[in-house]
């Protein structure tokens, strides 16, 4: 089994960005062995960070699937198009920032609404915007695919103008837990195959297990063989229409997650 999680407001508290309510779930997982994969928005700085305070070395996925790193592990070939970097294997699927920034800044000079992105705010506007502390704020910063937005008065915006804006340039536009994002044509279910595929190279079946709560998760959830919708504060009426068994959690965040990781090993794994 191998479970593919989102960050903020699934794994991590949306506020407090605390997971100690889902220890006993981690730590299930850890006794197993099944890897626990981070699919986030975040970068690969926060998201190395995050590993080593929980200790876990699975691989991960950046900035809304932009990125996929695979740790250096003598059970595994390196995935094919991956290159080195700093101890890890990289497989690149999204635009560079430095285009996506500049396509960003184009829509702004022509839409002319009152947006701003990561790009364009300082380490302590990136603070007080997401309750991140100075250090993780300059994790934050450190993007490679994916710029996060916010439009500063939203009354009367018509997001589909935003949409065709950025698909005219060949971009698209995601909305998150606290942002929304600008990056290239990929996403986080397209970087989950990639990862079951390179489990399968040693594993004769995958079964993927995909927590998340907001619509860039969605593509993964439709992706995952078990789809887990964590609590937000958005219903999302319908959603089982286009995602398969999709399982809903009655709680937010770590203990929402908590709860679904745990009903799902001891219903699959004997003895668990």
């Amino acid at each position: 089994m191998v479970i593919f999680t989102d960050l903020d407001g699934t794994l991590l508290d949306q506020d407090s960005y605390g997971w100690e309510e889902a220890r006993p779930a981690l730590e299930l997982c850890e006794r197993y062995r099944f890897p626990i994969v981070f699919a986030s928005s975040k970068t690969r700085a926060e998201i190395i960070f995050l590993q080593e305070c929980l200790g876990l070395s699975a691989p991960f996925i950046v900035e809304n699937g932009g990125g996929i790193f695979f740790p250096e592990h003598e059970s595994y070939k390196a995935p094919p198009d991956a290159d080195p970097v700093d101890h890890l294997w990289r497989l690149s699927l999204g635009v560079p920032y430095t285009e996506v920034v500049n396509v960003f800044r184009e829509i702004q000079a022509d839409i002319g609404w009152p947006m701003k992105g990561f790009s364009q705010m300082s380490v302590e506007e990136i603070a007080r915007s997401t309750g991140l502390d100075l250090e993780a704020s300059r994790r934050a910063a450190m993007r490679e695919y994916d710029e996060p937005f916010m439009i500063l008065e939203e009354q009367g915006i018509d997001l589909d103008r935003l949409d065709e804006e950025a698909r005219k340039r060949g971009l698209r536009v995601t909305r998150g837990g606290r942002f929304h994002h600008l990056h290239g044509d990929f996403d986080k279910g397209r970087a989950l195959r990639r990862i079951e595929a390179w489990y399968r190279t040693s594993h004769a079946r995958v079964l993927s297990i995909a927590l998340g709560d907001s619509p860039n998760d969605f593509s993964m959830l439709k992706n995952a063989d078990l789809p887990v919708l964590v609590r937000s504060s958005c219903q999302y009426e319908g959603l089982e229409e286009s995602i398969r068994g999709l399982i809903r959690t009655e709680d937010p965040g770590p203990r929402g997650w908590n709860r679904a990781v745990l009903d799902i090993l001891r219903d699959k794994v004997k003895g668990g």
